[in-house]
């Protein structure tokens, strides 16, 4: 009887040890997200996690952290995810112009004046974004592509129609290029962090932001505003899955090709463009049963005006940048045939 006892329980310990060997053979993973979870691009990261688990047959897996949970901020993605603080992370170039502005200046708000024009250069930033990114010891493992956005102009207190009235307010950006373009036009511009955007509406620090109308019920602007009109459509860089050169090394081949395939299917379901218009007026529909007036959009000229100031800023940003922002500025244009 304690034979068979013994052997229970040694039998169990051997299980319990093949367990915690196993599970110590597997790769473990963070992924730093600096957007909301609720946004339409977070839930692509999860899916993107359950499929790297799936195609490595569980020897990586991903833990995504959502909404900058990490205290990981979207402008230092230069700074600590080549020193590892994580192995994977979110990064965005219109977050860059401090530490990598060549990168910045790839492509920047205003740069594009349409959809077509939008989808026409994607292929060549994505080759840009790869060359550049690995200077910084970081790993493409692929994109995720934003939907083709309107930028409005949410305000919370009087409604803004002209760019004359805007010049009146303390107006929210989320990037460098935004500041110089909306200072050349006369308009007081600041960066806000997306995760402190809602508080800054809420205690006066801006009075108006700049945000897509299809994400603004992520962060919650109808609570915080109740004006927006559309200025310009968004030059939606895509996003880049991020992978620390380090870690990436130590995956073995399988590994590294469950996340490229993970990564490849992230951008298919993404790089879709049919359904934006639609999605668009769903959203704004939406947000106006919530509080929001929507507001005829900025005039023609105030639109130009905004483009033209772009322009001027886009041409700025990359001969002060210097390295290959001039010619990778110039492999744009020629792609848009300008």
């Amino acid at each position: 009887m304690m034979n068979k006892l013994l052997c229970r329980v040694l039998s169990a310990a051997a299980i319990a040890l093949g367990v915690s060997a196993g599970a110590a053979s597997a790769a473990e993973w963070k992924f730093n997200n600096g957007l909301p979870e609720g946004r339409g691009e977070s839930k692509q990261l999860d899916q993107f996690a359950a499929d790297v688990a799936e195609l490595s047959g569980g020897s990586l897996s991903v833990k995504v952290f959502h909404g900058g949970s990490l205290n990981l901020k979207n402008n230092d993605v230069a700074r600590w995810l080549p020193q590892g603080a994580v192995e994977m992370g979110l990064v965005w170039a219109n977050y860059l112009g401090r530490d990598a502005p060549a990168l910045n200046a790839v492509l920047i708000q205003g740069s594009v004046g349409s959809s077509d024009e939008l989808i026409k250069v994607l292929p060549e930033i994505q080759q840009i974004y790869t060359e550049e990114l690995a200077e910084w010891g970081i790993v493409p493992t692929g994109f995720m592509a934003l939907p083709l956005l309107k930028a409005s102009i949410f305000c919370r207190e009087q409604p803004v129609r002209s760019l004359e009235d805007l010049r009146t307010r303390k107006l929210r950006v989320w990037s460098n290029d935004q500041v110089e373009t909306f200072t050349k036009l006369g308009v007081s511009a600041q960066i806000v962090g997306q995760n402190d955007l809602y508080v800054a509406l809420q205690t006066g620090v801006v009075d108006c932001a700049v945000y897509p109308a299809l994400f603004a019920h992520t962060i919650s602007l109808q609570e915080v505003t109740k004006y927006a009109s559309y200025l310009y459509p968004v030059a939606g860089v895509p996003y880049v899955l991020g992978a620390n050169q380090g870690a990436w090394d130590r995956l073995t081949d399988k590994e590294r090709e469950a996340v490229s395939t993970a990564a490849a299917r992230v951008w298919k379901r993404t790089n879709q463009y049919d359904e934006a218009e639609e999605k668009e007026a769903v959203a704004r529909e939406k947000l106006t049963g919530q509080g929001i007036e929507f507001l005829e959009q900025f005039s023609d000229e105030d639109r130009s005006a905004f483009l033209n100031a772009a322009s001027e800023t886009w041409a700025t940003l990359a001969e002060e940048a210097g390295g290959n922002a001039l010619a990778h500025r110039q492999r744009i244009l020629d792609v848009l045939g300008r």
